[in-house]
């Protein structure tokens, strides 16, 4: 009898954490413990939600001076970068976003359809990478 495999279908948005955060004036790094609550609470969230990203940390997204910082990404929709973030209030605001973000065809959104504290802790919202490919003169196409 032949064995079946299954596949697991990769995420297709990623979240990531900043690890390197610090509180200032302290060696507290509240990056993991964000990253860990953020894991638990997208698991909690269920299938459609959890499954959909990918969550990750990573050593530093230079946003010191406001920690904990965060990111939002998946192709063809616009990133964003979120600052300030309290890993034991704002859990909630994060899966609310990451439910609404992956609603959204390019992921553009503005201040007002972002829950709670993100709407004014937005440090960046970069558009969704489009490459163009002009001609060169001279070149074969």
């Amino acid at each position: 009898m032949p064995t079946r495999q299954t596949t697991t279908k990769p995420a297709s948005h990623r979240i990531t954490v900043c690890t390197a955060c610090r509180h200032t004036g302290s060696d507290c790094r509240p990056g993991y413990e964000l990253l860990a609550r953020l894991r638990d609470a997208m698991n909690r969230a269920g299938q459609a939600t959890g499954a959909l990203f990918e969550i990750s940390g990573v050593a530093c997204m230079a946003g010191c001076d406001r920690p904990c910082t965060v990111a939002y990404q998946a192709t063809d929709k616009a990133t964003y970068l979120f600052g300030d973030i309290d890993p034991a209030d704002d859990i909630g605001d994060l899966v609310r976003f990451a439910e609404h973000y992956a609603s959204l065809d390019d992921g553009w959104c503005s201040s007002t359809q972002r829950p709670g504290k993100l709407r004014h802790t937005t440090l960046v919202r970069v558009p969704a990478a489009i490459f163009v490919v002009e001609p060169v003169e001279g070149s074969l196409q």
